[in-house]
């Protein structure tokens, strides 16, 4: 055989070889990832249906059960609970990597905290900042299921996690690879089996697919997603102390859902405005990332897609991460009525802010033309949305990581000359919670000298600007200079929620911004809990004298007053609407506590039909009759904002709400702090100082008025307790309209009625568990003070 020959035969067998060798390393691929398949649990293995069927629901207990068997047979899953909720369920997040990562998350940690905070790279941080890049990975922190009736998130995790966990497709294996995905299934274990139970109780019956008659978190309800950062709840405390604080992620997706008749989807950027102590980097993150994830679904035929709309990026409350180096980026799909299909026609769906969902333009499309909308579709939406923005964090590594270390860097930046150097903070009886909640947030806090030396209670304290998360300190201790935003017609565009966040203001602290740099005598370190829990008395308790009214129709406030009293160490009953038509109420109580409420709901409850018998009706007349009675006995009746509207039209009281029935174009104060005047000789205002706050959103301002017909009250009956000032502009912190309105107008009113009195507050004296500055006015209103 010639030399030729046997070269082209060698060659030929080389190929066969290394085809044979190509074709069993593609069937040893083929069947690892047949194996893992097999190996790794799908949903339905563990909760009988797949995440998207109608009409089903996963119980906690089950959602918990199908992560632990994910992360028993994945070796990219790590399963852990990081505490316990409000109501004591496990609390619990899914890391999920290459397993290579998860075996060195420690080191990606560390490697988080030093770009966090350059301060800690050394002599050469660009050097040392550079290397680290090179070695870091995309953190995306995934959460759902903060508001419980948004059912699609927490299904939805299972889909994404299993996904995740299984699949060898070259997408998910570089997602993995790049990226350190921080897997929250719920921010509110407790109202995934709220709503399960409500749900499934009325599967069947015409009130399928209500919401519960119950608030679906213990205290807060919809509000658990407005504390990021005062921090009072257990779940946003976990989220923050045991996630945020210890990966810094830098892109958080918040996966929620949107109401039925506007578009399929929204995706970032935010309307306008931002809050002025973003960073430009977050801004450019999410605008960047939002548009390029609306681009890909729509070429995959995604329809009813906007973005710059409906949701803005003013308040840190929604946003903890924009202040912490990571774009937020909230998603919200259209709603069916929980798990339960509804079909929309084209012509009901509704314009929000920014966009017409029956019209094409530059943020919104393709059209959707309406027809039936399922829990499959919002499924759908939300998982091609997650794993775009994983595909985005893992293509854009470096970006990402680089990005997030000029956040911080720019954030330790000293201050010139000229320019805020930061804040001091005086020392004030509610000082303490202000400070722990900064320097829960990572704030660093130091000490300035005492003007008695060793009595801190004499001590004040100096929060610099140039720190890596000082914009967080700036934005809440600031005042809110909300703009003046209005349509084509010169009607205000209401804000997505409220415009004010000055924390310094709600809580009566003495903060002052100070222009070059003061002697400080070291920074201090609070390890005290941010908020004492009040520990039950074992002793047997008298019944408690003060009850707080428990609508039928569920009323955030209402979680929001009961979480006062129970963190002040105050005792009380609740007091539901048969309990008050029961009558004989001053044979129990002292005191009734009406909170926030429009009048409507309070009188009439649920529409008959609407829910099933026993929850409609409301107090009606002979609830009234009743309050009545209570108070002409010598009872006290408080009542909260809007629930003063209530009093003022069932009880005939000599009053008028000034700003009632306005059009926004003459008033408008869409959640904001006002400056009141108080009458410090009343009692109600002991302890107080002459001028204070009152938070202000949805408000009746009251005047007194001549007697009603079919009133016995005289106006001489109304002592003013706090007003507006004549001479002043009534707005500290955020958005008024048509303030000259209310100037010389009372904001708190007592009056005589029988041998009890009514206490109507225009506005929250107990806020979201913020407002610490007229706690003393309301709790001086319970006592009888």
């Amino acid at each position: 055989m010639s030399l030729r020959r046997t070269a082209l035969l060698l060659i030929i067998l080389a190929i066969a070889c290394n085809v044979a060798d190509v074709h069993h390393a593609s069937s040893s691929a083929t069947q690892r990832a047949i194996n893992r398949t097999q190996r790794i649990p799908v949903p339905a293995d563990v909760l009988g249906f797949t995440p998207g069927d109608d009409r089903k629901l996963a119980s906690w207990n089950q959602v918990l059960t199908y992560f632990d068997k994910l992360a028993q047979t994945s070796d990219r899953v790590k399963f852990e609970t990081l505490g316990k909720s409000t109501m004591g369920r496990p609390f619990v997040m899914a890391t999920i990597s290459a397993p290579e990562n998860l075996a060195r998350l420690e080191e990606y940690k560390s490697i988080q905290a030093q770009l966090a905070d350059p301060r800690q790279l050394g002599p050469n941080p660009a050097q040392r900042a550079a290397q680290l890049i090179a070695r870091g990975k995309t953190i995306v922190l995934i959460t759902c299921g903060i508001h419980s009736t948004e059912v699609g998130s927490y299904l939805s995790s299972m889909l994404i996690a299993h996904r995740l966990a299984s699949s060898d497709e070259p997408e998910i294996q570089n997602i993995l690879k790049n990226t350190i995905i921080l897997l929250v299934p719920s921010l509110n274990p407790d109202g995934v089996d709220i709503v399960k139970e409500w749900y499934d109780k009325t599967l069947g019956t015409p009130y399928e697919g209500t919401e519960p008659p119950q608030l679906y978190h213990k205290y807060t309800g919809h509000d658990n997603n407005r504390d990021w950062y005062a921090f009072t709840q257990e779940e946003t405390k976990i989220t923050v102390a045991k996630i945020h604080n210890v990966w810094h992620p830098q892109i958080v997706h918040d996966i929620h859902q949107q109401g039925a008749f506007g578009s399929r989807l929204f995706l970032p950027p935010y309307m306008q405005p931002v809050e002025p102590n973003v960073p430009k980097q977050i801004v450019a993150g999410y605008t960047e990332l939002g548009n390029w994830m609306a681009k890909e679904m729509r070429a995959q035929g995604f329809e009813g897609i906007t973005t710059n709309s409906t949701y803005d990026a003013w308040s840190p409350s929604r946003a903890y991460s924009h202040y912490h180096g990571g774009v937020r980026m909230l998603s919200e799909t259209a709603s069916c009525k929980i798990a339960t299909p509804i079909t929309i026609k084209f012509e009901e769906l509704r314009s929000r802010e920014g966009y017409d969902p029956q019209k094409e333009s530059a943020n919104f499309g393709p059209v959707w033309r309406g027809g039936e909308w399922r829990l499959r579709d919002i499924t759908k939406y939300m998982t091609t949305a997650a794993f775009l923005l994983l595909k985005h964090a893992a293509d854009n590594r470096e970006i990402w990581v680089r990005r997030f270390y000029e956040i911080g860097r720019d954030a330790v930046k000293p201050s010139s000359a000229g320019e805020l150097f930061g804040f001091t903070i005086s020392s004030t009886p509610d000082a303490g919670r202000l400070l722990k909640i900064l320097q829960f947030a990572g704030v660093q806090i130091e000490a300035l000298p005492g003007t008695k030396k060793g009595e801190t209670s004499d001590e004040s304290f100096y929060v610099p600007l140039s720190q890596p998360y000082g914009r967080f300190a700036k934005a809440l201790l600031e005042s809110q200079h909300y703009p003046d935003l209005r349509d084509g017609t010169g009607h205000p565009i209401a804000p997505y929620d409220v415009t004010a966040h000055s924390l310094q203001l709600l809580m009566g602290v003495k903060v002052e911004p100070v222009f070059r740099a003061p002697r400080t005598i070291g920074a201090i370190d609070i390890r005290s809990e941010l908020i004492a829990s009040v520990s039950a008395d074992s002793a047997p308790r008298a019944p408690a004298k003060t009850a707080i009214f428990k609508s039928q129709v569920p009323t955030i406030d209402e979680g929001w007053t009961r979480w006062v009293f129970e963190n002040n160490g105050r005792d009380y009953a609740p007091l539901t609407d048969a309990a008050v038509r029961s009558g004989n109420l001053k044979d129990r109580y002292d005191a009734v506590v009406i909170p926030d409420q429009p009048p409507r709901a309070t009188l009439a409850g649920y529409r008959a039909g609407s829910m099933p018998p026993e929850y409609t009706g409301g107090l009606g007349p002979e609830g009234v009759k009743s309050l009545r009675e209570f108070v002409e006995a010598g009872g006290r009746l408080v009542c909260l904002n809007r629930a003063s509207d209530f009093a003022i039209e069932q009880f005939k009281l000599p009053l008028k709400n000034v700003v009632g029935g306005l059009p926004r174009t003459d008033f408008y104060v869409p959640g904001s702090i006002l400056r009141i005047e108080l009458d410090t000789s009343n009692p109600l205002a002991e302890g107080m100082p002459k001028e204070s706050i009152a938070w202000a959103e949805d408000s009746p301002v009251f005047e007194v008025t001549a007697k009603k017909d079919g009133s016995a009250i005289s106006p001489d009956a109304v002592h003013v307790i706090a007003r507006y000032q004549m001479n002043s502009n009534p707005l500290l912190s955020g958005w008024l309209l048509g303030g000259d309105r209310i100037k010389g107008k009372a904001a708190l009113v007592e009056v005589t009625f029988g041998k009890g009195r009514i206490i109507l507050f225009g506005f929250r004296p107990q806020y979201r568990g913020q407002s610490l500055a007229t706690y003393p006015l309301f709790f001086n209103a319970i006592s009888g003070r």
